[in-house]
């Protein structure tokens, strides 16, 4: 038997019928355009995109820097930091300036010494508070200190400010300089040879090699300019501070990561650095502690840079005439707060 609806309740289950199917339609065609959360590459591509440029091939020296884009503390800030690979007298200043760099990695002489040719580089971070330059000598030389240097080849870049530093303090009796060598090879056929190092590197060589070196700081005699400083323009500073301030506080993430476990940052150093192994990187990094938090400095404190270390290089710079007295050391670093 069939049994039939009134008629109202008919019309009425029709047109609920109809709306049900009209809303479904709507609902479909919603989901189908809705849009959809955004992909990695989209999120990439929202990244402000800037390049450093390094000093020199990668090594341990720059540690903090590819930490930071490896642990991804520059992605935290909105970076994407393209990180460079220099060479042996790399021209870091002229690339800053001529626009090739977005920031570089360099010394503090260089920036003082290039804002006498007006070049506006200013130091940002200061990773390395105390200089590793040092001059490499045997131990069975006897000698022990820098002003005990005599009677012997002397491989340094003389024009370079600390060499023309010492030549200026120290009697340097009966040296004979030639140029620097690159590596400790000579040095470790020739015990009356000595040369110039970064006290996490060439002395780790030379040992490989045979050789039995001992450093005598640069530092000891008070040349003691900041190093692997991370630069940029004035004008960029003046037009972009927000992206300093990114830069800087990824950077100095990346330094205090890289002192408290530098394995995986070194693994990706030997890969852009074959040289580089894992026992030389692991040295530096070991090496890179003292230089880069001396005893007086706190981890927030990494890299901070004051006035009076400035003026302390600026004069000695004046002292050796690379520069004159119109270099103010107050517009060639950002005060750390």
């Amino acid at each position: 038997m069939l049994f039939l609806q009134p008629p109202k309740q008919q019309m009425a289950k029709s047109i609920f019928t109809i709306l049900l199917v009209a809303v479904s339609m709507l609902t479909g065609c919603r989901s189908e355009k809705a849009p959809t959360k955004p992909t990695i590459s989209e999120s990439e591509d929202s990244l402000t995109k800037v390049s450093l440029q390094l000093n020199w091939f990668p090594e341990a020296e720059h540690g903090g820097y590819y930490t930071a884009a490896l642990y991804g503390y520059f992605e935290e800030e909105g970076l994407e930091v393209e990180i460079l690979p220099g060479g042996p007298n790399s021209p870091v200043i002229q690339q800053l300036v001529s626009g090739q760099a977005d920031f570089i990695v360099g010394n503090a002489d260089q920036v003082l010494t290039s804002r006498a040719k007006e070049s506006g580089a200013v130091a940002l971070l200061a990773p390395l508070q105390n200089s590793p330059r040092c001059i490499m000598v045997h131990e069975e030389s006897g000698i022990e200190t820098l002003a005990d240097l005599k009677s012997m080849t002397l491989g340094i870049s003389a024009g370079r400010a600390f060499a023309l530093y010492m030549q200026k303090h120290l009697p340097m009796e009966d040296i004979k300089i030639v140029g620097y060598p690159g590596n400790p090879s000579i040095f470790a056929n020739d015990q009356n040879f000595g040369q110039q190092a970064y006290v996490f590197s060439e002395p780790f060589i030379a040992k490989t090699l045979g050789a039995n070196p001992r450093t005598l700081m640069v530092s000891d005699i008070g040349y003691n300019p900041y190093t692997r400083l991370l630069i940029a323009t004035q004008q960029r500073i003046a037009s972009e501070p927000k992206l300093i301030e990114k830069i800087v506080r990824a950077s100095q993430k990346g330094w205090i990561h890289y002192l408290k476990d530098a394995t995986k940052t070194n693994e990706h150093i030997h890969s852009l650095n074959k040289e580089m192994g894992s026992a030389i990187l692991a040295f530096g990094a070991k090496t890179l502690q003292s230089l880069c938090l001396p005893d007086e400095l706190s981890e927030d404190q990494l890299g901070k840079m004051t006035l009076e270390r400035w003026t302390q290089l600026r004069d000695q710079l004046i002292e050796i005439e690379l520069i004159d007295d119109t270099v103010n050391p107050v517009d060639a670093f950002l005060p750390t707060n």
